[in-house]
């Protein structure tokens, strides 16, 4: 990544890599489910999965958002 950006543009990739994210997170998601019957080991490395790409779309949503939507990801109520 040598090419020079501005704020505009870098929050622009910051919303798109949110964006992949949450896509990623739910398609993990739903193959961790359709494969909790057949296959367990490979449900749980999809859950894996899916947590690592909640924990990105966390960190993304409060650098694009800060303080907005606390808790919304998987689901999770935040409780402090």
């Amino acid at each position: 990544m040598t090419d020079v950006v501005d704020a505009d543009e870098l929050l622009r990739r910051m919303q798109r890599g949110r964006e992949h994210a949450a896509e990623a997170e739910r398609s993990w998601r739903e193959r961790a489910q359709s494969l909790t019957a057949t296959d367990p080991d490979g449900a749980r490395e999809a859950a894996v999965r899916a947590q690592a790409y909640e924990a990105v779309l966390r960190v993304l949503e409060e650098i694009v958002d800060p303080g907005g939507r606390p808790g919304t990801a998987g689901g999770v109520k935040q409780v402090t």
